[in-house]
């Protein structure tokens, strides 16, 4: 059988990680990626989800925040960072504390 080679670069350590995985299974690492590839090929795809982290607690809280205002037709919006940011001067100004 033909082969074709293939260089890829990798983190030194995500290197020797792998290889430690895949060692346990008695697999070098070319004969894992091997694996990997048919069968992403037999799934016409990756063969396991691929999909972003979950946003933190923080996050979600501040989006359904973000969801809300946008919803709500009486939040006051502004043009641009700069009447923002004047709005936000004129609050301080008139600050009594």
């Amino acid at each position: 059988m033909k082969t074709s080679t293939y260089n890829i670069r990798l983190d030194p350590a995500v290197k020797a990680d792998a290889e430690k995985t895949f060692e346990v299974f008695g697999l070098t690492l070319s004969e894992a990626i091997t694996v990997f590839l048919h069968k992403s090929i037999m799934e016409r795809g990756f063969p396991f989800d691929v999909k972003a982290e979950k946003p933190n607690t923080m996050l979600q809280s501040s989006l359904r925040e973000a969801d809300i205002i946008l919803e709500n037709p009486n939040v006051k919006g502004y043009a641009s960072i700069d009447a923002l940011n004047a709005a936000m001067d004129a609050l301080d100004e008139n600050d009594d504390i």
